[in-house]
C-alpha cells in the first residue's frame, strides 16, 4: 500500500482545542502529491482557516470517493455538522462527542482499507467523559472498536524511541499490571515497533520500575520477580534485549546511541524524557492495531486555542511518520 493509492485519514480532534488549527497549518506545507481527508465538521475546519488567516479552501464531501485532492483544498468528510460552534478552550460534551465521531469514522475507513493510515488530532479526555464516552484516550477507543487485544504506545522523536508497558491508568494500577507476561508483551512490541521503523536488529533496553532498578531487591522486587525473568526469556528467543536499567539514566543512554528503543514501565516514566526534549518533534505511534495510526505528542492546548499561534511541528512529524510507515509496509 502506498500513499499514491489511498489517502491519509486525519481526525479533526477536539473542536475547542488547537487540533483544527494545526491541521490547516500542516496541510498548507504539503505538496501536490499529498492526499488526505479530514474527518469532522466543515464549519469547525472553516473556523480554523479563518483563525489561521489561511488561503486554503474547503471541499465538503460525504464520501471519500468524492475527494479531488487538489493543492490548496482541504477535503473535509462530514461526519458531524455543528450549527453552533463550541467555544475555544472550554471543556464541553459537544466537543467530546464531535471528536469521538471523527475517530470512529476514521477507523471505519481504515478497517475497510479505504485509507492508508490514520493521523489523529488531540482530544480532551474530560470532554469525552462528560459526553458519556468512557474511554481514557485514543488508544483505548481504537483497540476496542478494532477488536485488538494488545496495543502499546510507541513514542519517538529525533533522538529516542520508547514503548510504554502501561498506558492511561493510575500509577498504583500500573505497578499491579507488571508481571512476566506483560513484560514479554512489551519487549515484543518494542522489537516489532523498532523493526517497523527500519531497524533490523534493534537493541532494546528495559527500564526498571524501582529506583536504581530495585538494587537487587533493596527497593522493590518487581525487577527480580518479573522483569529480569522476562528479559532472560526474550534473550533466549533471540531478541537483543538488556536490563533492567535504572529509569533515571537509561533514556540518556539511548539518546547517546547505546540502545535503539527503551521499554518504559509506566506512562510518565516514558513521556517525561520525550516531552522534555521538545513537543515539536514527538510522535505517538500505536502498535498492535490492524492499521497505521500516528498522532502528535501533545494535547489540546486550550490556553492558546483560537489564537492562531499553535505550532504544527509535531502534527507534521506525525504525518511524516505515517507516510514513512506506509512505505515500510
Amino acid at each position: 500500500m502506498s500513499l499514491d493509492e489511498k489517502p491519509l485519514a486525519i481526525t479533526m480532534g477536539d473542536p475547542s482545542g488547537i487540533g483544527p488549527e494545526i491541521i490547516i497549518s500542516a496541510l498548507e506545507k504539503q505538496d501536490a502529491n499529498f492526499k488526505a481527508v479530514v474527518l469532522g465538521c466543515p464549519n469547525i475546519i472553516e473556523r480554523a482557516i479563518k483563525v489561521n488567516k489561511s488561503k486554503m479552501k474547503i471541499h465538503k464531501i460525504n464520501n471519500i470517493n468524492q475527494a479531488t485532492f487538489k493543492l490548496g483544498i482541504v477535503e473535509v468528510l462530514e461526519v458531524i455538522n455543528l450549527k453552533k460552534l463550541p467555544d475555544f478552550g472550554k471543556i464541553n460534551s459537544i466537543s467530546g462527542e464531535a471528536s469521538y465521531q471523527s475517530i470512529i469514522s476514521a477507523m471505519k475507513l481504515a478497517l475497510d482499507h479505504n485509507v492508508s493510515a490514520i493521523v489523529t488530532s488531540p482530544i480532551n479526555k474530560e470532554s469525552l467523559s462528560i459526553a458519556n464516552i468512557k474511554f481514557p484516550g485514543h488508544t483505548e477507543i481504537l483497540a476496542k472498536f478494532s477488536n485488538t487485544k494488545d496495543v502499546a504506545m510507541m513514542l519517538v522523536n529525533n533522538e529516542i524511541k520508547i514503548v510504554l508497558s502501561s498506558i492511561h491508568c493510575s500509577l498504583s494500577k500500573a505497578i499491579k499490571m507488571i508481571n512476566f507476561d506483560s513484560q514479554i508483551t512489551s519487549i515484543n512490541f518494542a522489537y516489532h515497533g523498532a523493526k517497523c521503523l527500519g531497524i533490523k536488529n534493534p537493541r532494546i533496553a528495559v527500564a526498571g520500575l524501582n529506583p536504581h532498578a530495585g538494587e537487587r531487591g533493596l527497593f522493590g522486587k518487581e525487577e527480580i520477580d518479573f522483569i529480569i525473568p522476562a528479559i532472560k526469556f526474550s534473550k533466549n528467543k533471540g531478541i537483543n534485549v538488556s536490563g533492567p536499567w535504572p529509569g533515571d539514566s537509561v533514556f540518556m543512554q539511548a539518546r547517546k546511541g547505546e540502545f535503539d528503543i527503551v521499554v518504559a514501565q509506566y506512562h510518565d516514566q516514558g513521556l517525561i524524557p520525550i516531552k522534555y526534549m521538545g513537543l515539536e518533534n514527538g510522535v505517538n505511534i500505536t502498535l498492535g492495531l490492524p492499521f497505521i495510526r500516528t498522532s502528535p505528542d501533545h494535547g489540546t492546548a486550550y490556553n492558546i486555542a483560537g489564537k492562531g499561534i499553535a505550532d504544527s511541528s509535531s502534527f507534521e512529524a506525525a504525518i511524516k511518520s505515517a507516510i514513512n510507515l506506509i512505505k515500510l509496509e
